[in-house]
């Protein structure tokens, strides 16, 4: 960030350091005095620099009486400080348009694009908040602390606009900042209709940072007209008809908008904040600890991508050389030790690498919110979205892909599922329907569950739907699993009447397809009367696996490690047949069924004793197994590579990896080949 910008994130966090707290709790504590001391010390050199000398004459009366202070100190604090603000807005936007002049630039946006490019990432980073926050102050209108954090963030996207000369940005900003003033002051109630209106708002300042990023030149940037909004935002000020207008409620002029107050702040260098969606009656501003003394930097994705990528390789070269047949043959102490301690810095590396790119499933679940309350109000149905384990980490690639399928499944639960509240008091239900979005970790997986509490999936009328478009014949007998996945054919649908929320048959396969994509799989639950639950498993990461590298009819595969429980050779009379055909062997006093691991592949063995064979016992889904392999090579840490547009998906298989000799394994995707129907049969 440059100088400008800096001074403009210093002066911010004065303002919200300041009025963090009221002045009948008398003086400040010692620590908060010392962070406006280092404020004022590093705004008064800046401003000096930049030649606002109104500015830096403001920081440093300010630090003075910070230094001694008297009576009435709170007082003198806030009036120094809205004096200082004052100022530098109006020199800021001086000193930012004789840059542009000089520089030959246009004077409506300026003209250094790595700063544009530092204001859209900020504005959406608070425009994120802002949905957020909202969501919240609708649900719990008398709790003060969201209104806070939005009133912050509309501040800090005026400051931004103006560091740029949006005018017309800064001044609709500045008009929602006034509304908002008028609501934590307590002459506005937080209504559902000033929501809307709000929301409204954050979105066309979306649009203007959407709009501004695809052209990050700025001169040919068009920005929309913001009137029917302004109209909007100003009745919302105006009073009841029933009451008197008060000063507060007839517009606020920009030099007087009173000044910050929230209870949290981010300083540069000092300490780390994190916004985050808690309970309505919780907070949602908590200050987050770490080992880093919250120094945070931003890095472009493609780097972090790349990086981890090349520790991938690295993971790789590190295999080749450890198992590389002629060090071996040296049989040197000294190189054994270096190898080894060459192993152990790279599994380090390759931990940080992924914890770089996995990241909580928070941001992607809370983007639903605003979804779900706007399907609700076009629906016309009495429903609230709970939100489960936002906490679960998951792949960042995943992650980034997981919104549509999610907005598809909710979209349907929502005008679907859902029942109207007539509909659902005459089946004793109450009147308001709830669907839930719960993430988990399961077995080395991330486990999303998307539900609701509605009619659930006509069984009946599916089959009928099925049999009118010829995807199943008409004297077909399929079970109740069969019967819901059809939901997944392409185009199709059960809704009577096409609405411009669903209907049309376009979304269910598209989930589908998605989700496989991503390694993903989906299984639909669904009780007529009792609602519909869709089981959504991914892997945790897509980059980097613990496996166990077995041989199989002289091919060598990888099985994922997180699945395997034990693994041990059979003893005599453990393995028998149940009714003449399923193999089943006894483990641990429990019979468990036995898959042959060359036939589910295809091959033909040297031997099909199984007495001469590996067994290793898995478990997926509670579900358990006992694997029949010839030979265990070793547990191996190994880089996923996918197989390429030429191989595609292939049934069973997950991806591919290179082992320590060079050559390339696949990777078993145990989940697929241990299908339910093959479970059904070993059963």
């Amino acid at each position: 960030m440059s100088v400008e910008a800096d001074l403009l994130t210093w002066i911010d966090s004065l303002i919200v350091e300041t009025l963090a707290f009221s002045p009948e709790e008398g003086m400040p504590g010692g620590a908060r005095m010392a962070t406006l001391a280092g404020l004022c010390a590093r705004i008064a050199p800046a401003a000096t620099e930049l030649g606002m000398l109104e500015t830096a004459a403001c920081a440093e009366e300010l630090a003075r009486q910070i230094a001694s202070p008297g009576p009435g100190f709170s007082a003198l604090l806030e009036e120094q400080i809205e004096l200082m603000q004052m100022n530098a807005d109006s020199e800021l936007a001086a000193l930012l348009s004789r840059q542009r002049v000089a520089a030959g630039g246009s004077a409506e946006v300026f003209q250094d694009l790595s700063m544009i490019g530092d204001f859209i990432s900020e504005a959406r980073e608070h425009l994120e908040m802002i949905e957020q926050e909202l969501l919240l102050l609708e649900q719990s209108p008398q709790n003060a602390e969201p209104i806070h954090a939005i009133f912050r963030s509309f501040h800090t996207i005026k400051g931004l606009a103006g560091i740029f000369n949006l005018t017309s940005t800064r001044d609709f900003a500045h008009e929602v900042e006034t509304l908002l003033d008028l609501v934590r002051n307590g002459a506005l109630p937080a209504t559902p209709s000033l929501v809307d209106v709000v929301l409204a708002c954050a979105d066309r300042l979306g649009e203007i940072v959407n709009r501004l990023d695809e052209d990050r030149g700025g001169n040919s940037v068009a920005l929309p007209d913001n009137s029917e909004l302004l109209e909007r935002l100003r009745n919302e000020m105006m009073p009841p008809d029933d009451e008197p207008a008060t000063p507060a409620a007839v517009g606020v002029p920009m030099a007087s908008v009173a000044p910050l107050a929230v209870e949290e702040l981010l300083v540069p260098g000092l300490s780390s904040f994190e916004t985050v969606t808690q309970g309505s009656d919780s907070p949602s501003l908590r200050r987050r600890t770490n080992d880093s003394n919250g120094a945070h930097v931003k890095v472009e994705t493609s780097k972090l991508d790349f990086l981890v990528d090349m520790v991938g390789e690295l993971v790789i070269a590190q295999s080749l050389v450890q198992q590389d047949p002629s060090l071996a043959q040296l049989g040197e102490p000294r190189l054994g030790r270096n190898l080894s301690q060459l192993g152990r810095i790279t599994t380090d590396l390759q931990k940080i690498a992924m914890s770089l790119r996995v990241v909580p499933i928070r941001q992607t679940f809370q983007r639903m919110q605003r979804a779900f309350r706007d399907l609700v109000k076009k629906s016309g149905k009495q429903a609230e979205l709970e939100l489960v384990g936002e906490d679960a980490e998951l792949d960042r690639s995943i992650v980034e892909q997981l919104a549509d399928p999610l907005m598809h499944m909710i979209r349907n639960s929502v005008d679907h599922g859902l029942e109207g509240p007539g509909e659902r008091e005459q089946t004793g239900k109450p009147g308001t329907g709830k669907v839930r979005l719960v993430a988990s970790h399961q077995s080395g997986n991330v486990l999303i569950e998307v539900s609701d509490d509605g009619r659930g999936l006509n069984r009946s009328k599916i089959l009928k739907k099925a049999i009118e478009r010829g995807l199943i014949p008409e004297d077909a007998n399929l079970p109740v699993d069969k019967i819901l996945e059809l939901i997944f054919e392409p185009g199709f649908s059960t809704a009577d009447q096409i609405s411009d929320v669903s209907g049309r048959g376009v979304g269910m396969d598209v989930v589908k397809k998605q989700i496989q994509k991503l390694r993903g799989r989906i299984e639909i639950r669904s009780e007529p009367g009792s609602g519909t639950t869709f089981l959504l498993r991914f892997p945790l990461t897509l980059a980097i696996i613990d496996g166990l590298t077995v041989r199989v009819a002289g091919e060598r595969y990888i099985l994922p490690l997180h699945c395997v429980h034990e693994i041990f050779r059979p003893v005599a009379d453990s393995i028998y047949r149940v009714n003449g055909a399923q193999e089943v062997v006894l483990v641990r006093d429990r019979v468990v069924p036995l898959l042959r691991l060359y036939q589910m592949l295809g091959r033909t063995p040297e031997t099909t004793d199984p007495y001469a064979g590996i067994l290793i016992a898995a478990e997926l889904e509670g579900r358990r197994y006992c694997l029949l392999v010839d030979e265990l090579l070793g547990k191996q840490e190994v880089v996923i590579k996918n197989l390429g547009e030429y191989l595609g998906t292939m049934p069973g298989v997950s991806g591919a990896a290179i082992l320590g000799d060079g050559c390339v394994g696949l990777i078993l995707d145990l989940e697929g080949m241990l299908s339910k129907e093959s479970y059904d049969a070993a059963a």
